[in-house]
């Protein structure tokens, strides 16, 4: 598959998700995650966590800043969104590209349509040489998967589990990546999102694109009583 028949499916990168954007503490699970993503030696990998912690944001890092040469093929494909499609026709082509990362794997993984070529995919990559990363909101021996052959070859691959940020992480996350907007979001400021709108990080991220906008528009610094009118809290 070529990135043009990527876009086919409808398919098509977030250019925000980098690993320079993404809130990873030295030591931390997250930042463990990027350290895999990024060892080329690594030739099978699998990434375990929760709905909002971070799992397609890194997948879709890896394929826009991966270590391979910046002319090779790197693919990202949401299974979630394409389940839809016959599993032949998303995997078709595949292991033609140096990297190719399948996210939401759980969404697919127990049907019985998507077991052999899936199996087949994997293999064929193992024969071309393409580095292969699943994610997933499930370990592998969760997943549903009936077909012995894939489990094993799902179980071969490095696997690490991302750990749910603890509320004083979400907060440096918010003022983290306020930061990188140019914004400066204050402890109380932080502090008052996380109280008012749901803690996972895809709904905090969308609520600081929300607040970068109304305050480059009115020219207005983010204080709470800002924040609070801007996102009607």
């Amino acid at each position: 598959m070529n990135k043009s028949q990527q876009l086919s499916l409808g398919v098509k990168l977030d250019d925000q998700a980098t690993f320079g954007n993404f809130y990873a503490p030295r030591g931390s699970a997250q930042h463990l995650a990027i350290m895999l993503l990024q060892d080329s030696r690594q030739p099978v990998a699998c990434l375990i966590g929760s709905s909002g912690s971070g799992l397609s944001h890194l997948l879709q890092a890896a394929c826009q800043q991966s270590p391979l040469e910046r002319t090779s093929d790197a693919i990202y494909l949401p299974l979630s969104d394409l389940q839809q499609y016959p599993p032949q026709q998303v995997l078709e082509g595949l292991e033609a590209a140096a990297l190719v990362c399948l996210d939401d794997l759980h969404a697919v993984s127990d049907q019985a349509d998507w077991q052999v070529p899936l199996f087949n995919f994997f293999n064929q990559c193992r024969q071309s040489g393409t580095r292969m990363v699943f994610a997933s909101h499930k370990l592998p021996e969760d997943l549903g998967v009936v077909l012995p052959d894939l489990l094993s070859r799902l179980r071969s691959g490095l696997i690490h589990r991302l750990i749910d940020y603890k509320d004083e992480d979400r907060r440096r996350l918010l003022q983290f990546r306020a930061n990188v907007r140019g914004m400066y979001l204050s402890d109380e400021a932080a502090k008052f999102l996380l109280n008012r709108l749901p803690r996972d990080t895809r709904t905090l991220i969308d609520a600081l694109e929300k607040l970068d906008s109304a305050s480059l528009r009115e020219q207005r610094r983010l204080t709470t009583p800002f924040v609070k009118t801007v996102l009607d809290l």
